[in-house]
């Protein structure tokens, strides 16, 4: 495959980056080899809330969820909501499972892998939110089909939320940024719940800030916070 194959995360069918890091201690091994197998989102077949917590109910979905602070408080914050998480790095997994093996978490389910495999596998119109929060930028312009935020992503997210469903993106990258309003400028499925600047510069209410965030601040970067509802 070259970098310059057309296409987006949909038809390369390929994760890029970075899959783990620095070797685990042993109790963040211990939680790999036991509480991920526990919590873990099926192989195989569709994935619903009944099927993954008992019962049917409210269902959120996080592409790439890092550390999974973002994941954990919103779990935390919602007990009776269901909440899938899917990223690829491992140590990022191990942190996530700190969170929930701490915060005694029972409604995570989560994907060490690539998330478009699980989202695929969600029944249309199953969720009620999906959160895309500091991708990897991919800055240079020959890497732009591997950005999350491309229109076919953005086609299957529409998809399986419900109508109301909210999709919340957030970025410190000017160069995605702009690539992901140009995206999503007039995209048919989504109306854009912002009618002034504050309302993208500000982070709104129940989204806590994450570690990638957080770091963006500490060198200067500014921060933008996008909510689109489902038409």
């Amino acid at each position: 495959m070259t970098a310059h194959k057309s296409g987006d995360p949909t038809t390369l069918n390929r994760l890029y980056g970075r899959q783990s890091g620095h070797k685990l201690r042993q109790g963040q091994q211990e939680l790999v080899d036991t509480l991920l197998p526990a919590i873990s989102v099926p192989e195989d077949g569709e994935i619903t809330a009944a099927g993954l917590f008992g019962y049917d109910r409210p269902l959120h979905f996080e592409i790439g969820f890092g550390g999974g602070e973002h994941m954990a408080h919103r779990a935390d914050m919602l007990p009776d909501h269901g909440f899938i998480g899917a990223e690829p790095f491992l140590n990022g997994v191990v942190t996530a499972l700190g969170h929930v093996r701490d915060g005694a978490l029972g409604n995570v389910r989560l994907h060490m892998g690539d998330a478009l495999q699980v989202l695929s596998r969600i029944p249309d119109g199953a969720l009620s939110f999906v959160y895309l929060l500091h991708p990897d930028p991919w800055p240079k312009a020959r890497h732009a089909k591997r950005r999350m935020m491309n229109p076919g992503p953005v086609a299957m997210i529409a998809r399986k939320l419900k109508p109301g469903g909210e999709f919340r993106f957030g970025t410190d990258h000017p160069v995605y940024l702009r690539w992901a309003l140009m995206v999503m400028n007039g995209h048919p499925d989504f109306e854009w719940l912002a009618s002034e600047p504050k309302d993208f510069q500000t982070r709104p209410g129940g989204w806590p800030e994450t570690r990638y965030e957080a770091k963006a601040r500490r060198i200067g970067h500014e921060v933008w916070y996008f909510r689109y509802r489902r038409r």
